[in-house]
């Protein structure tokens, strides 16, 4: 169906709007996670997998007093990883009649299904990034293998559900967990960019009333700032920017039908002390994929192929490939279940 367009009756005299009250919905904010904050746009049209070379290390040394005779060498095995691609298609057809029944509600038809189709790829493309395909195959990032999951412990009044939780426990709780990231990947020390996704729900709890106590975090004006600006200040304090970010179909996909929250460091770095011996040097060897979070497309939007039907229709066919959301370094990724 083209458009749904009817006719309607209005009185004289009257005045028309022009603007028009157009359905909102949510902008999810899934696509941060990734590294770059987009998708990747490498792949082709008809590529059916994405690989990634990795490269494992086991060095061996020998030491002793006098030159020994036998000399271990290093052990460097390199490895395939990979993840399928899937095409998305959608299409819009529509006539003149349509086009001149929509141009009467002051829509214009060709970019209304435009957008549509958009939408529909857009919305797929972020179930992709956060549950994939196939979740079975440990597509996406809810199921990405080697990812910790954790759920919220009881505060010290026993509280389990974010809404009575205690505020400064909270910020304390959620601190501890970047904490705990940079340390699995050896990045501590090091200023990254994490980005908390979350349902609008407990985000709001956490934004608006969630003032932290005095006794919990001190800082100027202390006493004022909500748990997630306890938490972006604390993590600028040691060079790091966090975003907070929403997207509603998290809630009920954790443990037991709780909301899940997903805590991700999208890149790294390469540690290297100021000068002197490295035991990371192996680590700067080129060319160095430093990404954590990925997902491939083959275009940076859906593409579009206008087709003429008979009897002056016309058919839109709108076509984009993707990986699902691909976790190369799970342990960049927290999933925590936290109850309402």
């Amino acid at each position: 169906m083209g458009i749904s367009a009817t006719s309607y009756v209005i009185s004289h005299p009257s005045f028309m709007e022009p603007d028009l009250i157009v359905q909102q919905n949510q902008a999810s904010g899934a696509f941060e996670t990734l590294a770059g904050g987009n998708p990747r746009v490498k792949i082709g049209s008809e590529d059916k997998n994405v690989y990634i070379r990795r490269v494992d290390i086991r060095s061996k040394v020998q030491v002793n007093q006098a030159a020994g005779n036998l000399i271990p060498s290093a052990e460097i095995v390199p490895s395939l990883i990979s993840a399928p691609t899937y095409l998305q298609r959608v299409r819009a057809e529509y006539d003149h009649h349509d086009t001149a029944m929509s141009g009467i509600w002051g829509i214009s038809i060709v970019d209304a299904q435009s957008r549509a189709m958009r939408q529909g790829h857009f919305q797929l493309l972020r179930n992709n990034l956060l549950y994939g395909v196939i979740p079975a195959n440990g597509e996406g990032l809810l199921n990405a293998n080697g990812a910790n999951s954790v759920s919220l412990p009881a505060d010290s009044f026993g509280n389990t559900t974010a809404r009575p939780y205690d505020n400064g426990q909270m910020g304390q709780f959620l601190l501890q967990q970047l904490g705990q990231i940079k340390t699995a990947t050896n990045q501590l020390g090091r200023p990254r960019r994490f980005v908390f996704l979350l349902p609008q729900r407990i985000g709001a709890l956490w934004a608006y009333p969630g003032i932290v106590q005095l006794t919990s975090y001190q800082r100027p004006g202390a006493g004022t700032a909500s748990i997630s600006e306890m938490v972006q200040d604390v993590a600028k304090s040691l060079g790091d920017e966090v975003l907070f970010c929403y997207d509603d179909t998290l809630i009920g996909q954790g443990s037991g039908g709780t909301d899940a929250m997903l805590i991700v460091m999208p890149e790294i770095d390469v540690p290297a002390p100021n000068g002197g011996p490295n035991t990371n040097v192996f680590g700067a060897l080129a060319p160095n994929f430093r990404d954590c979070v990925t997902m491939y497309t083959d275009m940076a939007a859906p593409m579009e192929i206008p087709t003429p039907l008979p009897g002056g229709a016309i058919d839109v066919m709108s076509e984009l490939r993707c990986s699902p959301g691909w976790a190369v370094r799970p342990e960049a990724i927290e999933v925590v279940s936290i109850t309402y």
